[in-house]
């Protein structure tokens, strides 16, 4: 493999879901670009994401993507100098895209690839754009994760407490579609969550009262199909913002709550907050208020790094290639992939 100098200039490819990204990152922490291809238009109409339309809009995108993130950062090619791919979790057909792609760049190059865990990337993001000191607890909360991690350094991550249904995203997209508001639900909840009364329907708080810091969402969307049911439709559009507050405050207080009790248990300062999910205006709002009063910085990083990306993937990338961690040719897509001290760590063989 090549030589990697002091400073390393990254290509980073990400297709895990619905969004195709590329983005180029010197030293693992300067972002030079940061495209991303969104499939939204494509899943509306289905009311979520399918995978094998996933896969072919990956297929047509990645290489427009790639172009565009190497104009944008002023770099051909021949400049890049590692390859970083999410390797899992998510849709294999999807992921199979960027890694094949990824690895086969890496290989023509004669440059050192890696494969990166996705939720990795969150937890990380935050340091794209401001040192957070180790160990600090995020929270990584998205359409297909809820998840709680201390992290102690790249590579070096201990799950303490994860969703046992449904995602925090996933159950606001399902509560949208209940309400008829439509594909993706995180925003248009949000939005009219701000027009409603958030006392006026009070949903469960599951699990909040529990000592252990798992979490439980699909109790509160099953309340809130339970109580769509008794109403006359269609509904009027104050009761559908009424009803977005009160399910966005069961959320987020349940979120909130149990991010800082685990905070303090583990005796840690910082949390950080990533994944598409960290986008919503009541949760940035509502940890805001709680930290102040519980004396705990938290942290979001920029709403772009939030959501599915391909430069999140740099920090990680760029410690472990400079260990000489490097992904074999035959290195595969994982579906599931704990994230943990033994499971997060690249499949890799030591390169030159």
């Amino acid at each position: 493999m090549g030589d990697i100098r002091p400073f390393m200039l990254l290509l980073c490819l990400e297709s895990s879901c619905d969004e195709t990204s590329a983005a180029v990152v010197r030293d693992g922490r300067e972002v030079l670009s940061n495209v991303i291809a969104s499939q939204v238009d494509v899943h509306a109409r289905y009311g979520g994401v399918v995978p094998e339309l996933a896969s072919r809009r990956h297929l047509e995108a990645i290489s427009v993507v790639i172009d565009e993130a190497l104009e944008t950062a002023r770099c051909g090619l021949d400049q890049i100098e590692g390859v970083a791919v999410t390797r899992g979790p998510g849709l294999v057909g999807a992921l199979l895209v960027a890694l094949s792609v990824g690895k086969a760049i890496a290989f023509a190059r004669g440059i050192p690839a890696v494969g990166v865990h996705h939720i990795e990337g969150h937890a990380l993001a935050i340091q794209l754009e401001r040192p957070v000191s180790y160990p600090y607890l995020a929270l990584v909360v998205s359409g297909g994760h809820t998840h709680l991690y201390r992290v102690d350094g790249v590579g070096l991550y201990r799950t303490l407490g994860r969703t046992l249904d449904d995602a925090a995203g996933e159950a606001f997209d399902k509560v949208a579609k209940l309400l008829g508001l439509g594909y993706p639900g995180g925003a248009l909840i949000d939005r009219l969550a701000a027009q409603g009364d958030p006392e006026a329907v009070r949903f469960p708080r599951p699990l909040l009262n529990r000592d252990n810091f798992d979490f439980s969402f699909s109790g509160i969307k099953t309340s809130v199909l339970n109580h769509v049911r008794g109403l006359a439709t269609p509904l009027a559009e104050k009761q559908l913002a009424d009803i977005s507050a009160g399910f966005q405050a069961a959320a987020v207080e349940v979120l909130v709550k149990k991010t800082l009790r685990a905070a303090h248990a583990a005796g840690l300062e910082e949390v950080v907050v990533a994944g598409g999910v960290a986008c919503n205006s009541g949760l940035r709002r509502e940890f805001a208020a709680a930290a102040q009063r519980e004396g705990v910085r938290v942290h979001f990083p920029s709403p772009v790094l939030c959501t599915d990306n391909a430069a999140m993937l740099a920090v990680a990338a760029e410690t472990y290639l400079r260990r000489g961690e490097c992904a074999p040719l035959d290195l595969n897509a994982l579906a599931v992939w704990p994230l943990d001290a033994a499971g997060s760590r690249p499949s890799t063989s030591h390169g030159s």
